[in-house]
C-alpha cells in the first residue's frame, strides 16, 4: 500500500511540474482546435465553483472535470440540467446523465449533452438575404464512463466520448477519451482526536484525447462543367482539426467549523463546512487557466458557492481572449427523501459572468438514491 501511495505522489509531482512548465497554453495555436463543445461544462454545481473542484467533485458531474469522482456514487444518481448559454445568443444546452453502482467498488455512468442553436436563416451567394428556409445545427456529446475505488485513498476512472456535430448535408463525428485520479490524503484530526480521512484531496485529469476529425457530406460537393462540356460532381477537401485536449491539476481542503463532540459516540460533528479548492488547467489550444473556488455548506442541506477563473489578459477588454470575465457563483438546496437510505433531491443553480452577452445561467435537478 505504501508503494502505491509513493508512486501516486511521484506521479502527481511529475504532472504538476510538467503542467506548470508548459508554454503558457501555446497561444499561437488558439482557434486551431475544433469540437469546442467539449470544453463546455453543462452542470450547475461544478460550474458555480468556477470548475475549481476537480479534486473533490463527486457523482455524475465529475464526468466533466475528473471522472474519478464518479466512484463516490453511493448507489444511483440522476441529473437533468439546462443552460442558457451566453444569454441573448439563443443557444440552449440540455444535459441528462445517470450514475449506477456496479459491484462493491465500481461505478458506471452515461450522459448526453445536446446543444440547441434554434433555426438559422439559410443563405447562399446568389441569395444573401435568405428566403430559402432555415437549417438547424446539431451538436451532441455522448459519454460513457467507468470509475473504481482502488483503496480508501485512491479513486480512478476513464470516459469514452462520441462527438457529433453537423447540419443536414454535412457532419463530423469522432471519439475522445478522458482519464482521472483523485487522492484522499487522510490528513489531520477532528476536535475529538479522530483522524480525518477526507479533508485534503488532490486530483489529476486528462481530457479530450483523440484522433483528428474532418467534415464530410453533400454540403462539400459542387457541380462544375469541364472544358469538354461535361458536368461533373466535385468535392471540396475538408481540413482536419484536432480536439481541445487539456490537463487539470487540483486540490481541495475542508474546514469543519464550530465542531462539537457527541457525548455518546465521542465523535466530532459539525453543522458547517467551508471547502477551499484550486485548480490549474493546461490547455493545448488556449491560454492556461487558474481556478479558485469556495463552498459553504450547512448540514448538507444548503450550499453556496463562488469562484474565479483567471487567465493572462483577462482584466482588459482588448487583451482578453475569452468571453468569460472570471466570476462565477452558485447555490444548491438539497432535500432528504429518506433519511434511512440517504436518498435526496436537490435543485442547483449557477451563474457565469461573460462579456459580451448577459452571462450563462444553468439550472439542474438531481436525484440521489
Amino acid at each position: 500500500m505504501k508503494k502505491i501511495l509513493l508512486n501516486l505522489i511521484g506521479f502527481l509531482v511529475i504532472i504538476l511540474f510538467v503542467g506548470f512548465n508548459a508554454n503558457a497554453g501555446n497561444v499561437q495555436r488558439s482557434g486551431q482546435a475544433g469540437a469546442g463543445e467539449l470544453l463546455i461544462n453543462p452542470w450547475a454545481r461544478s460550474s458555480g465553483w468556477g470548475e475549481a473542484n476537480s479534486a473533490c467533485i463527486k457523482g455524475l458531474e465529475a464526468l466533466h472535470l475528473n471522472v474519478a469522482g464518479t466512484a463516490f456514487t453511493r448507489k444511483t444518481e440522476l441529473i437533468f440540467s439546462h443552460s442558457q448559454w451566453l444569454t441573448g445568443s439563443g443557444i440552449g444546452i440540455y444535459s441528462f446523465g445517470l450514475c449506477q453502482k456496479a459491484g462493491e467498488a465500481g461505478v458506471i455512468s452515461l450522459a448526453v449533452m445536446a446543444m440547441d442553436f434554434g433555426k438559422i436563416e439559410m443563405t447562399t451567394v446568389e441569395s444573401p438575404e435568405g428566403g430559402l428556409g432555415t437549417f438547424h445545427p446539431q451538436y451532441t456529446v455522448i459519454s460513457a464512463a467507468f470509475a473504481k475505488e482502488f483503496s480508501n485513498s485512491i479513486y480512478g476512472g476513464a470516459t469514452f466520448k462520441i462527438i457529433n456535430e453537423g447540419i443536414s448535408d454535412m457532419k463530423a463525428t469522432g471519439v475522445a477519451l478522458d482519464a482521472g485520479i483523485q487522492y484522499v490524503t487522510g490528513f489531520g484530526k477532528d476536535k475529538a482526536g479522530n483522524k480525518i480521512r477526507d479533508n485534503l484531496r488532490f486530483g489529476i485529469s486528462m481530457k479530450n484525447v483523440g484522433p483528428e476529425r474532418k467534415y464530410s457530406g453533400d454540403g462539400l460537393t459542387f457541380r462544375a462543367e469541364t472544358p469538354s462540356n461535361v458536368v461533373m460532381t466535385n468535392e471540396y477537401r475538408s481540413a482536419k482539426f484536432e480536439l481541445p485536449s487539456l490537463i487539470k491539476i487540483g486540490f481541495s481542503y475542508d474546514l469543519k467549523l464550530a465542531q462539537k463532540v457527541d457525548s455518546v459516540s465521542k465523535k466530532s460533528r459539525s453543522d458547517h463546512r467551508l471547502t477551499i479548492a484550486g485548480n490549474f488547467t493546461s490547455n493545448s489550444f488556449a491560454r492556461d487557466q487558474f481556478h479558485i473556488g469556495l463552498e459553504y455548506c450547512f448540514r448538507e442541506l444548503a450550499m453556496l458557492r463562488a469562484g474565479y477563473v483567471y487567465e493572462d489578459g483577462i482584466f482588459g477588454s482588448d487583451t482578453r481572449k475569452t468571453v468569460f470575465t472570471g466570476p462565477t457563483a452558485g447555490i444548491s438546496v438539497e432535500i432528504p427523501l429518506n433519511r434511512e437510505s440517504g436518498s435526496t433531491f436537490s435543485i442547483d443553480y449557477s451563474y457565469r459572468a461573460t462579456n459580451p452577452f448577459a452571462g450563462i445561467h444553468t439550472i439542474g435537478a438531481r436525484v440521489a438514491l
